[in-house]
């Protein structure tokens, strides 16, 4: 398969228009994403890194898509700023175009919010090779259609994302989480509602093969004891104190999906905590691994390619779509997925010969 490795937006614009069939590819950290078109071309977006503005007083700042996000993660955190929908697969090269495109978050999208609402401009190669602009450098600036938020979670079918523009959040300077057992998932969920009605403010609240509840909370080191007394009034005298480096270490590996075998599916599924607890026997009786996310509004499933069909139907009957990640190019939705009336609208303005 040829693949062309555009360096300048400049390039980009000039490459797309040069091909019937793109590939569009960050690090290939979400392979599921990619289509497999017959004799498509593949545009490997490696060389189109960099961060090409940072304004720490206005906690924003502007990169190529093809920067690591861990790049990125380094050049904010010397001035103590953090991205806030937690991106996963830093470790394993995910870019930042890729984690948008994808629209994937992490744990602290609970507390957050997810990366749409920090996405806040772009500049975008569209299918005719035109380089678009929507939304600006600063975080005021909401006029017109946002080109750039219709884009996370398009998966590449759109446009190629070149470069985006981001708003940032000071990172809390300590972290701890606590981490109880307990004896099935509707304890956990029954705890993750006891955790919510007592205002702990917490960041990410997540439940591992539905018998561990991971509770982390963020702030100034001096305040955190008595928010995790308050938390151990809810989790209960056996929970598990997580600090430092343990502790940051637990949030890596989830977001890394170290839980999950290497060689296996990881399907994303968006829910809602009066549903996750249905799924989530459901797929721990089909033997899948799972971790539920965001306190209940996410559940991630990992399986076996062979499983797909069978996972695909179960989401189907409970009017739920999945979305995956890796373990099966060319077929990245599972379930209740239909296409957007809008998407369509946007796909025969800005790809109308379906080069993406």
């Amino acid at each position: 398969m040829t693949t062309i490795r555009p360096d300048s937006i400049e390039a980009l614009a000039a490459a797309v228009p040069a091909h019937a069939r793109l590939r569009i590819r960050g690090s290939g950290t979400k392979p599921g994403l990619a289509h497999d078109t017959e004799g498509a071309v593949t545009m490997d977006l490696s060389a189109l890194r960099g961060v090409t503005e940072y304004t720490p007083a206005e906690c924003t700042f502007t990169a190529l898509a093809g920067t690591p996000v861990a790049d990125v993660i380094a050049a904010l955190s010397s001035h103590g700023h953090a991205l806030p929908f937690d991106p996963p697969l830093v470790a394993a090269g995910a870019t930042l175009g890729g984690t948008v495109a994808a629209g994937v978050n992490g744990a602290c999208r609970y507390r957050f919010g997810g990366i749409r609402d920090f996405v806040i401009g772009a500049r975008i190669v569209d299918g005719c090779g035109r380089v678009l602009r929507g939304g600006g450098a600063v975080v005021k600036n909401a006029a017109g259609f946002l080109i750039h938020q219709a884009l996370v979670g398009s998966c590449g079918r759109l446009g190629v994302l070149a470069e985006l523009t981001f708003k940032v959040f000071p990172a809390p300077p300590a972290h701890v989480t606590m981490r109880a057992e307990v004896e099935d998932v509707g304890s956990a969920l029954r705890m993750l509602a006891a955790v919510q009605a007592a205002r702990v403010d917490a960041e990410a609240l997540d439940v591992d093969q539905g018998r561990r509840v991971h509770v982390r909370i963020g702030g100034f080191p001096e305040a955190l004891p008595a928010r995790v007394d308050a938390l151990r009034r809810v989790l209960g005298s056996s929970a598990e104190l997580l600090d430092g480096a343990e502790e940051a270490r637990a949030w890596s590996e989830a977001g890394e999906f170290t839980w999950a075998p290497a060689d296996a599916a990881l399907v994303r599924v968006p829910t809602s905590p009066s549903s996750v607890a249905d799924l989530d026997t459901a797929v721990a009786l089909a033997g899948h691994a799972r971790r539920i996310s965001v306190g209940g509004h996410l559940l991630w499933i990992a399986c076996e390619a062979s499983s797909l069909d069978g996972l695909d139907a179960c989401l189907r009957d409970r009017g739920l779509v999945g979305q995956v990640l890796r373990g099966a190019s060319g077929r990245p939705f599972l379930g209740a997925h239909v296409d957007s009336p809008v998407e369509a609208r946007l796909k025969a303005v800005l790809d109308p010969d379906g080069r993406f």
